[in-house]
């Protein structure tokens, strides 16, 4: 069809339990493969007999086909039987059959709704610079899809980091790609949660994040000096809004030179007190850098690069050269063996100097502004190429594209990035491993931290990321825009990458690009404020857009971000849980409510994790939100008053009240008080806030460590809470003894006829407790508080009431 057929080839299928793996290679091993070393795989992952597997594989040699169906019940997974199958030297395509009207979610990164078109969607992977087009690839390559169907989940996904199509039309999914070998995983499920185990348990857990990531955190692209940096720190501690990290984008450095300070606008001595100064506030600061390094034959990253002979070559054996803010630029090749060591040598001589918190990898798909290499012999600062009608590359553009061409929206495989004809160390193409280039910037970053500081957990954001990233680092959603309609993405958006194994990731409040409103800022602070990375951004020449310059959007940023901080313990025992398991700390409705197919495109409410239901608002002008509850009771988490689902409610939701939250019935909520600091807020006393399902149960859990520690050994708990209508307690493992006490205890959801008899408090362990109680009717149910105890959390307790 394309290119020369390949004669012989081979069928690897491995099975565990829940997981089959099928690849189909070239028997002589020509292709390239993603290395396996690239992966984090969950060392508990072995192979089994197929007899034990949930998975049954079945195939015809001639002409070749496989299917892969449920044991229980024989549902047929996927089935390449009557489509196409091609394996060539440039194109490889194989097609599965899918039901009509089939549920996917995945197959990003993307901009878009949650769940995909089955009949209208191509999308390409191809790591791209592209800020927030629909539905064209952008940043990340992520070819993982979850479908459901008749209440059960399964996932599919295929390794592979050549150029790719991945199309749903005609209820089938198709995969071209444009090399490599065909290596697909099936998770079996049967829930979103359990294919989310499975994947992450293939590809890598996602890291545990420090505790203080978070809190609320501030940037612009365009601060003009140290002491603008401080005065917004300064005006967020005036306006009482809490603000855990100050970052800084490209602006800090000397001609924006990676490891480098500006030595008028950021001058060494005052980011240093800066930086202290922070630190004794228990905050932090983070700083940018890109992997593009200035041709400079002063600059000692780059001579240190060339004595070790770190950089991308062209095909000649010169070093490839972009254009990126610096300039001419080299780029860091990941594959060569002297590459980590340089690294991580010039970002400890750098934090030695500025010892700031964390790392932010950008532009690092990797981006280039000039198409081919730009040659030997310039230097400086250059104008734009698409901007300078003499431009022409030094070196000859010997680059041609493949006779498939997938649906990169920059057309040409090279626009704006590196060369396809670029290599690496050992002989690896540009046009094989384009796709692992942010995600091995990600692996040497997260290196360098941990030999900078072996004890400490590493902080990594990136923007270019891959199957597995979520094991070395966050992500944010790229460069947005100030549109409602990007509020409404975002949601989709972070749903997505839990889906990919990335928990940790947010969009950039308020918008990045455009100038935003009083209007569209508020409302998206109350929905940035449940993002598990939670971070106001916006780029250089837009109006600006921290919280506390409209009066409304600081009182509105206070009270949600006081809620955000309440939370806390809540949120960091759900990613402890998603670093164990993969398991989401956003979940979408539809993963979580199987048998309710009115819920399978909502993607404008989500939970956080199981227990609570965030309905915010999203159009301009609206001041309520026509809410869908699914089945079970449900609780106001400010007011407590309940609602029964399955229903739609219009809620009330002024732009001077709460975003409309409620807690799940059966859930139990560890949260701590409010505070400008997480250190601070991690002082205060627990408050357990007891939803009672129907039938009179609820259960929760409560992980706590330092929040710091790499390795943690002993020093943590990990602590079951269960109660019913007469009991409260807990159990578990209780190694963490730096941890306040219980004081107060709200039990929501207790039947009213019985809520007002106190029979008596007691602990097994000590003295009857004194408690001040009050109790709140709400039709059929009472709200009674416990305040004034004290209830420890550093060993097991059971309560009677």
């Amino acid at each position: 069809m394309f290119s020369k057929d390949v004669q012989d080839l081979s069928l690897h299928v491995t099975f565990d339990n829940s997981r089959l793996r099928v690849k189909i290679a070239d028997s002589a091993k020509q292709h390239w493969e993603v290395p396996q070393s690239l992966m984090s795989p969950d060392p508990s992952y072995h192979p089994a007999d197929p007899a034990i597997s949930l998975l049954k594989f079945s195939y015809t040699e001639s002409p070749f086909a496989f299917t892969v169906s449920r044991k229980d019940n024989g549902d047929v997974l996927f089935d390449t039987r009557d489509h196409q199958f091609v394996f060539e030297e440039q194109y490889l395509e194989l097609t599965s059959s899918l039901p009509k009207d089939a549920n996917i979610y995945g197959i990003g990164e993307v901009i878009g709704r949650f769940r995909r078109d089955p009949e209208n969607t191509v999308q390409a992977m191809w790591a791209r610079d592209a800020g927030s087009p629909d539905y064209q690839n952008i940043y990340g390559d992520h070819p993982l899809y979850i479908e459901l169907r008749e209440g059960k989940a399964h996932g599919v996904h295929i390794l592979n980091s050549f150029g790719m199509d991945v199309l749903l039309k005609d209820q089938t999914v198709s995969y071209k790609t444009l090399g490599g070998v065909l290596d697909f995983s099936f998770f079996a499920g049967p829930t979103p949660a359990r294919v989310m185990d499975q994947y992450t348990a293939t590809f890598g857990r996602p890291h545990q994040i420090p505790y203080w990531a978070l809190g609320f955190h501030q940037c612009k692209y365009g601060y003009k000096s140290i002491g603008e940096v401080a005065g917004v720190v300064a005006n967020y501690s005036l306006a009482s809004i809490p603000l855990e990290t100050m970052w800084t984008d490209i602006e800090y450095m000397d001609m924006f030179k990676d490891f480098t300070l500006d030595p008028i606008n950021y001058p060494l001595d005052k980011v240093q007190a800066f930086i202290k100064k922070l630190h004794a506030n228990n905050q932090h600061y983070i700083l940018i850098v890109d992997p593009a390094i200035a041709r400079n034959d002063s600059y000692p990253a780059y001579l240190d690069g060339l004595k070790k002979d770190v950089f991308i070559k062209n095909p000649d054996g010169s070093n490839y050269v972009g254009q990126v803010w610096p300039g001419y630029t080299v780029f860091p090749d990941w594959f060569a063996p002297n590459t980590q060591q340089w690294w991580t040598q010039h970002i400890a001589t750098f934090m030695n100097d500025v010892p700031i918190d964390g790392i932010w990898i950008d532009m690092n798909e990797p981006a280039s502004f000039c198409q081919g290499s730009c040659g030997s012999t310039r230097t400086g600062i250059p104008p734009y190429p698409w901007k300078d009608p003499n431009y022409k590359p030094d070196v000859p553009q010997d680059f041609p594209e493949p006779n498939y061409a997938i649906h990169n929206y920059y057309g040409n495989l090279s626009a704006k990035t590196a060369p396809t004809n670029a290599r690496h160390f050992g002989g690896v193409t540009e046009f094989q491993a384009h796709n692992l280039y942010g995600h091995m910037e990600a692996i040497a970053t997260r290196s360098s931290l941990i030999e900078i500081n072996p004890a400490k957990r590493p902080f990594v954001l990136g923007r270019s990321t891959f199957t597995g990233s979520g094991a070395y680092e966050g992500h944010w959603l790229g460069d947005n825009h100030s549109k409602w309609s990007q509020l409404i993405d975002s949601i989709a958006g972070v749903l997505s990458m839990q889906m990919f194994g990335i928990p940790f990731v947010g969009a950039d409040i308020c918008g990045f690009s455009d100038d935003t409103t009083e209007e569209l800022c508020l409302r998206w602070m109350q929905l940035g404020s449940l993002y598990p990375f939670s971070r106001n951004h916006n780029a250089i020449d837009m109006i600006p857009q921290e919280p506390y310059l409209w009066p409304s959007v600081a009182e509105a940023s206070r009270k949600a971000l006081r809620t955000r901080y309440q939370l806390l313990p809540f949120m960091y025992t759900l990613f402890e849980h998603s670093h164990r398991s993969g398991a989401p700390v956003w979940n979408a409705l539809a993963f979580e409510f199987l048998d309710q197919k009115n819920l399978l495109s909502v993607d404008r409410q989500f939970l956080l994790g199981r227990s609570v239901l965030v309905s915010p608002v999203l159009e301009k002008g609206a001041s309520t939100v026509n809410a869908i509850f699914p089945p079970g009771i449900w609780f106001d988490y400010h007011t407590y008053k309940h609602i029964q689902g399955p229903k739609t409610v219009t809620l009330d939701a002024q732009t001077d009240g709460h975003m409309p939250l409620h807690i799940r019935g059966g859930h139990i909520l560890p949260l701590q008080g409010s505070a400008l600091t997480v250190a601070e807020a991690r002082q205060t006393p627990f408050n357990l806030v007891v939803a009672f399902s129907r039938c009179g149960r609820s259960k929760g859990s409560l992980y706590i460590d330092d929040g710091t520690s790499l390795e943690v050994g002993l020093n943590f708990s990990s602590i079951k809470i269960t109660a019913n209508h007469t009991t409260l307690s807990t159990q578990g493992y209780f190694g963490y003894n730096a941890i306040p006490d219980i004081q107060k205890i709200t039990l929501v959801g207790l039947p009213s006829t019985h809520a007002l008899v106190h029979k008596s408090n007691t602990v097994k362990f000590a003295e009857p407790i004194h408690a001040n109680i009050t109790t709140v009717i709400d039709g059929p149910f009472a709200t009674v508080t416990l305040e004034g105890i004290r209830l420890p959390l550093n060993r097991p307790f059971t309560l009677h009431f």
